[in-house]
């Protein structure tokens, strides 16, 4: 069984092949997809050359399915979804909305896992989870 990454909404399925796939606005109101690196603390990031993106530019995440926005409910910089690994349990993982920021956080019940050099940026996110 593969790692699968899900929509914290509707539950659908987010990963596609090599990348997890999502509908993302600028901070002009554009959309476009974004793919991201299905392993935990790989940054690339795939989209189209014209949807423009800067770095330090807050993008809004939202679930191909249901529509519904992505955004954690630990901290407003940050975007949630669910993954489930090979053995079946769930994480929540958190990422950072803000292009160029690489702070991710893997959570499951009280347990966390940091990845990024900028992950120190919301470590106040963890308030409630012990490592």
């Amino acid at each position: 069984m593969a790692t699968d990454f899900k929509c914290p909404h509707c539950t659908n399925l987010l990963n596609v092949g090599e990348n997890i796939v999502f509908t993302a606005r600028n901070k002009w109101g554009k959309e476009g997809l974004i793919m991201l690196h299905p392993d935990i603390g790989n940054y690339t990031v795939l989209k189209h050359p014209k949807f423009e993106v800067h770095q330090g530019e807050m993008l809004e995440f939202y679930c191909l399915y249901c529509n519904k926005p992505l955004i954690s409910e630990r901290h407003k910089n940050l975007a949630k979804i669910l993954m489930m690994d090979e053995k079946g349990l769930e994480y929540e993982i958190h990422f950072s909305r803000i292009a160029g920021q690489h702070s991710t956080y893997k959570i499951i019940g009280e347990n966390y896992e940091i990845f990024g050099e900028d992950a120190s940026e919301y470590l106040d996110l963890l308030n409630d989870v012990n490592p």
